[in-house]
């Protein structure tokens, strides 16, 4: 039965119970508890789990991420540090969703989520990992999004006090971040986005 319950599912880095009942519409679900004590798959959080053998790499944790809180994608710290914004180290995992915010303490580390409204929710890219996607903030929409909840930044010298990786930054699509500015539509974010760009420019 396992054996070929981990050939159905192993396009999945993680999986949950919707999606194995897709696959065996009568499965028994006091299979999870016998496989995990057997170490065949590890419990993520409530009904989310990931087969033991499934490398926990970056890829993996950002598909994580996306699935055990659905709609998100990854912003903030985490985004910035894959864009080598910040050095790596970025020990809690952090994202952005249209659901409440949030955190979850997991065998993978800490997953957070920051709530935005529907409105917000754009300027992402689907990546590609293995046989699935994850969804990571453009450079630009990372910035914003990291902007706008951000209340303490007041000066060009907070920006710099951040020690922002200024070569990278200088790679940004100005075009492209004022765009989505406007989507945004607040004034406070407006004024951060100014002192950013005096601190860039320095």
């Amino acid at each position: 039965m396992y054996n070929f319950f981990q050939q159905k599912m192993s396009i999945y880095a993680v999986f949950s119970i919707s999606d194995i009942e897709k696959e065996f519409p009568h499965f028994d679900k006091k299979n999870l508890v016998y496989w995990q004590k057997k170490g065949y798959i590890q419990k993520i959080r409530n009904n989310y789990y990931s087969f033991s053998t499934t490398p926990k790499d970056e890829a993996f944790l950002y598909l994580a991420s996306n699935k055990i809180y659905s709609p998100s994608y990854i912003s903030f710290e985490s985004a910035l540090a894959y864009y080598n914004v910040i050095p790596e180290g970025v020990y809690t995992l952090t994202a952005v969703s249209t659901l409440k915010t949030n955190t979850f303490s997991t065998p993978l580390g800490n997953f957070t989520y920051k709530h935005l409204k529907p409105t917000l929710f754009f300027g992402y890219k689907l990546i590609r990992s293995q046989t699935q996607l994850f969804k990571m903030a453009e450079l630009e929409k990372t910035i914003l999004d990291y902007m706008y909840l951000n209340h303490k930044l007041t000066s060009s010298d907070d920006f710099e006090a951040l020690r922002w990786n200024k070569e990278v930054l200088k790679q940004l699509n100005l075009n492209l971040l004022a765009n989505y500015q406007i989507l945004f539509n607040s004034k406070a974010l407006n004024n951060r986005v100014t002192h950013f760009l005096t601190y860039l420019n320095a």
